[in-house]
């Protein structure tokens, strides 16, 4: 991870959903590199979710711990509040629920609205980096060859999305990026998108993420969760973040 920008201090950082997977090696790797943490969970009383990033080398001076509720308005002012970039990973990953609106659409979609917001009003974040998925860039009905260069300008469609194992999800995650991108644009906002395919490798936190369920559940044969992997793109790679 290069510096974020120039220094010769240490400069604040906010990393949302710090208890994930990828936003568990983000707080680590920023910690290595000398930088100030804040890192939002949910519940900051769940010692599942805080317990390894507070243990984290570095933690006990330069990290600091926020809740925050992504529906909330102004519930990341505090977090953000003098902070040179803003890594947001928190949005939920599920794919089955009995009300997808409020279990991942409102939570993806106003959340991400929600923390681009506090950025807005915060004069020292210089650059936002979201954490979307290649689902929000491969249902957009556009013919795929293995010569095909994908780019910024691909999206999913909420049309492209209809009827595909996981399409509330797969909705979630474009509705979330196409609104960074318009809200970006307005506000003239330095915005950075991510678009991993499954996510797996060494865990920091105490509980396996989806990614890696998958790859555990096509090892033990457990057909009925693993339907979606025929629509899923495997990426085996190294990257710097």
């Amino acid at each position: 991870m290069e510096n974020i920008i120039d220094r010769d201090e240490a400069k604040k950082v906010c990393v949302t959903g710090a208890s994930g997977f990828i936003a568990s090696w983000i707080v680590k790797l920023l910690l290595e590199r000398g930088y100030v943490v804040h890192a939002t969970v949910r519940n900051l009383n769940d010692e599942t979710k805080t317990k390894h990033l507070v243990e984290m080398e570095g933690a006990k001076t330069r990290l600091h711990m926020y809740e925050a509720n992504l529906l909330e308005e102004g519930s990341f002012d505090k977090a953000i509040h003098g902070c040179c970039a803003v890594f947001h990973t928190a949005s939920p990953v599920l794919f089955v629920t009995p009300n997808p609106q409020e279990d991942l659409i409102d939570p993806a979609l106003k959340g991400t609205q929600n923390v681009l917001a506090s950025c807005a009003k915060t004069p020292t974040v210089k650059r936002v980096i979201i954490t979307s998925s290649t689902v929000a860039v491969t249902h957009g009905g556009r013919h795929v060859t293995p010569e095909t260069i994908v780019d910024e300008t691909w999206f999913s469609t909420p049309e492209g999305c209809k009827g595909i194992p996981g399409e509330w999800y797969i909705l979630s995650k474009t509705l979330a990026e196409t609104a960074a991108w318009k809200y970006a644009k307005e506000k003239g906002m330095d915005l950075i998108s991510i678009n991993p395919a499954l996510v797996i490798g060494p865990m920091l936190q105490p509980h396996t993420n989806w990614s890696s369920d998958v790859v555990f559940n096509l090892v033990n044969g457990v057909k009925m969760k693993i339907h979606l992997c025929q629509h899923t793109r495997f990426l085996r790679t190294k990257l710097q973040v």
